[in-house]
């Protein structure tokens, strides 16, 4: 099973591919993730943001990998505790399907990608730059493949 995180995004600054690429690294053997970006829609002064939303939902459609789990990451999805998406991880590992993570542009991603997600997860009400989503990701991935292989990586609880 692997992983591939979809991203709308033009180009990254360099703390956020190394970011990225620790996890990434981390992550080879139990969970290999790679990234692919994809170009932002038309903006500009009389953008129709909508239409730039939907184009950009063409093309992702179009670059998820057939029969994989597709996750929106989308402040409207469902907000997990680490121990719970490891748990989720896990009944994904069980199923066997490679999983697809999908990062909008600057207003998100489009309605229809949102509907036809197999699930849409949110890391918290707070609005987070969609760079720094990438390392979030890759960080509760290899968090979750942590807690489910009782490795001390995660420590929860309290201190004292």
């Amino acid at each position: 099973m692997k992983a591939l995180l979809l991203s709308v995004c033009d180009k990254l600054p360099t703390w956020v591919r190394a970011g990225f690429e620790d996890y990434q690294s981390r992550l080879l053997r139990s969970l290999p993730l790679s990234a692919v970006d994809l170009a932002l829609g038309a903006r500009g002064k009389n953008a129709d943001i909508k239409r730039a939303l939907q184009d950009e939902a063409q093309r992702m459609r179009a670059a998820i990998p057939k029969a994989s789990r597709v996750i929106a990451l989308d402040s409207g999805g469902k907000s997990l505790a680490s121990e719970q998406f490891a748990a989720l991880l896990g009944q994904w590992m069980q199923d066997g399907r490679d999983l697809c993570f999908l990062i909008g542009g600057p207003e998100g991603l489009d309605r229809s990608i949102l509907q036809s997600a197999d699930q849409q997860i949110s890391f918290g009400a707070m609005t987070l730059p969609h760079a720094l989503v990438r390392i979030v990701l890759a960080e509760q991935l290899f968090r979750a493949v942590s807690i489910l292989q009782n490795h001390p990586y995660h420590r929860a609880g309290k201190i004292g």
